[in-house]
């Protein structure tokens, strides 16, 4: 008798818990989407030059061939940021904002390993 209404107490915090959980987790998609689609925008316009001028990178539709190709090489955020940050090969050192930087690292580092 007790378990039954334990149960039919359990049962609506269990399915409100969920909502909750699920709606959390579709904020954050949208969230993450919106963070993707910033960091694609500093890559393909931004930036000066965008980085598309020089880099392939599908997700941002660049097929630039002077710098390395970016699905190829698929680097972390923190390769990208120093490399943005001090320069690396022939590509100069980008001025821009710790969080255009931060936004811009972590877009090339999730784009780079998408289908």
């Amino acid at each position: 008798m007790h378990f039954k209404r334990w149960v039919a107490a359990a049962v609506p915090l269990l399915v409100a818990c969920a909502g909750a959980h699920a709606a959390k987790a579709e904020a954050k998609a949208e969230g993450d989407a919106a963070l993707l689609e910033k960091g694609k925008r500093l890559f393909t316009q931004d930036a000066a030059p965008p980085c598309m001028v020089c880099h392939t990178l599908r997700h941002a539709g660049a097929a630039g061939e002077i710098g390395p190709n970016l699905n190829e090489m698929a680097p972390d955020a923190s390769r990208v940021e120093k490399a943005v940050r001090n320069g690396i090969g022939v590509m100069p050192p980008f001025k821009m904002s710790e969080a255009d930087l931060k936004l811009l690292a972590q877009y090339v580092a999730t784009a780079s390993r998408l289908p």
